[in-house]
């Protein structure tokens, strides 16, 4: 997989967050974007994503030398953000079945597998919406991870956890990064990132101006 970032650029109203950002993404590689608060890191994530479409500039991804329409990139990415809503009705085994009927888990692992994973068995048929926000960041994190893609997105993945459950998280990323693009939105919090090999520091492509 190769996603390609040519002068991609971003605009709220008529104030740009970022412009210019020139970045390659390579197969076999984690990437961290890191700035503070508020600075776009989220939403250049969302654009790398295919959820959101860049003001200026061009996104293209390949995999084996052949061209994804970004309208089919969705089938190649898992996303994990602490805003992801999770069906809350549902219990952690019927989460991950419901999940696992459109997007199948890494290792041929099945739902009990990742419910190991997680940690959370024991509350296999507790609903989640009774579940602390660590633990629906366990969920949010080992569905990212474990299910089968090419490219994983994970914005602050270290949100309420705790420094057991981050240590898990690093795990979690060393077992799972064979093969794929990792990238990590991060507030500079060193331990979500430090295994990246590069960095876009967002805050370098902040230019003033409106237009």
């Amino acid at each position: 997989m190769h996603i390609s970032l040519s002068k991609i650029s971003r605009k709220f109203n008529y104030e740009w967050i970022f412009r210019d950002v020139d970045f390659e993404f390579e197969q076999d590689n984690a990437y961290a974007i890191l700035g503070s608060n508020g600075s776009g890191k989220s939403t250049l994530l969302q654009i790398i994503s295919g959820h959101l479409h860049p003001s200026a500039g061009n996104i293209t991804y390949s995999h084996n030398n052949i061209e994804i329409p970004v309208e089919d990139f969705f089938r190649h990415v898992t996303y994990s953000g602490p805003y992801l809503e999770l069906i809350e009705e549902f219990t952690l085994e019927e989460m991950l079945t419901f999940h696992s009927r459109f997007r199948k888990f890494r290792r041929q692992l099945d739902v009990n597998a990742v419910m190991e994973i997680t940690g959370l068995i024991r509350n296999r048929n507790k609903p989640i919406k009774y579940f602390s926000s660590g633990m629906k960041q366990r969920v949010r994190l080992a569905i990212a991870l474990l299910t089968e893609s090419e490219v994983v997105l994970l914005d602050e993945p270290a949100a309420n956890l705790d420094r057991k459950a981050i240590e898990w998280y690093r795990n979690l990323v060393f077992e799972n990064r064979a093969d794929r693009i990792i990238i990590v939105c991060s507030n500079s919090q060193a331990d979500e990132y430090d295994f990246c090999t590069s960095t876009i520091v967002i805050d370098d492509y902040k230019k003033n101006g409106r237009s």
